[in-house]
């Protein structure tokens, strides 16, 4: 059996801390409000919505001391020192831009935004101003992932020439709802399928070529993709994503020495197996139930203490090369 690296993460307690306001109360706003509430020491002070209402119900909620019936309130007040956007993906690069001209450090939800040339965008202001601005990509900071990382850098699984990867759910056919809604930036590839596009990249890097085939709804969003990445040294991805069914959501990094087989939701806390010819390795991550989204608000606090303005685990041109590969699949497609 072979001996695993143990986890590195930021410590989700006794570290760094931040004022935190989240702009848009939402269902992913309640998920890393919970998780950070829960598992760190980071204070969320402020919640914005465009409805004071439930910007006051939130706060009531989650015992937050403020609450804005308008972003620009929370964005300007001097006591936020760093702002989590969780409004939908086409208010992201708004949004972000906002905070980052008030001088906010800012984690964005994933994707930062609808194109590559959004987080282009982004990543240019944060840099001019002097602000960290992150993606959301709280996977990459789980203990499970960067115990993979290690491996891949390491160089356990020899060389890396096949990954595969689904996230597909099945959800109510509601042509008013955000999901299919292309203003809202809509559709299977940009909600669900960055997370295997991401995990593509996190094993392979960038590809050189980007094939997609699918179906799209009737609001012209697209329903279900499959892709295929190519890779200057030979090697491939498989990916998949799907509104209309609900797939097995396992991710697999196999290369010529050994293969990482992560079980159901790859992109979420849990263990994998390393697998070497008839020898398999069992990691369990014993992360606390309902910790997922604190391991990168921790990881954020850090980097800002450090004087950082990227990630060093997900940078803002990791961030980009994800989704210039969506962007590609989105086009052939001919998704809204």
């Amino acid at each position: 059996m072979t001996t695993l690296p143990e986890p590195i993460n930021t410590p989700l307690r006794g570290g760094a801390t931040l004022r935190w306001g989240v702009l848009a109360p939402g269902g992913i706003g309640r998920t890393w409000v919970s998780g950070l509430q829960g598992h760190t020491d980071q204070p969320v002070v402020a919640v914005a919505s465009r409805s004071l209402q439930r910007a006051e119900e939130f706060a009531r909620e989650y015992g937050i001391e403020r609450a804005y019936g308008e972003y620009e309130q929370l964005i300007t007040d001097p006591d936020i020192e760093a702002v989590y956007v969780a409004a939908p993906h086409s208010e992201h690069l708004r949004l972000g831009l906002m905070a980052i001209a008030a001088g906010k450090h800012v984690l964005i939800e994933k994707p930062i935004g609808v194109t590559a040339d959004q987080a282009r965008e982004l990543k240019a202001a944060g840099i001019a101003a002097g602000v960290l601005v992150m993606e959301a990509m709280w996977s990459r900071y789980l203990p499970h992932i960067t115990v993979i990382a290690q491996l891949l850098a390491d160089g356990a699984l020899g060389d890396v020439r096949s990954v595969s990867a689904d996230l597909g759910a099945k959800f109510p056919v509601d042509f008013s709802s955000r999901m299919y809604d292309p203003a809202l930036g809509g559709g299977a590839l940009l909600d669900l399928g960055v997370y295997p596009a991401w995990f593509a990249h996190f094993a392979l890097g960038a590809p050189q070529a980007v094939t997609a085939r699918g179906t799209l709804t009737p609001t012209g969003v697209d329903e279900q993709a499959g892709l295929v990445l190519d890779y200057p040294t030979g090697a491939q991805a498989v990916l998949a994503t799907s509104l209309a069914v609900s797939t097995p959501v396992r991710g697999a990094i196999s290369g010529t020495a050994a293969r990482v087989e992560i079980g159901s939701f790859f992109f979420t806390p849990g263990g994998f197996e390393l697998i070497d010819g008839k020898d398999r390795t069992v990691f369990l991550d014993h992360a606390p139930e309902g910790s997922g989204h604190a391991y990168q608000a921790t990881a954020f606090a850090q980097y800002v203490a450090d004087g950082l303005l990227d990630s060093p685990l997900h940078s803002m041109d990791d961030t980009i090369a994800v989704l210039k590969v969506l962007d590609s699949a989105r086009a052939q497609l001919g998704a809204l």
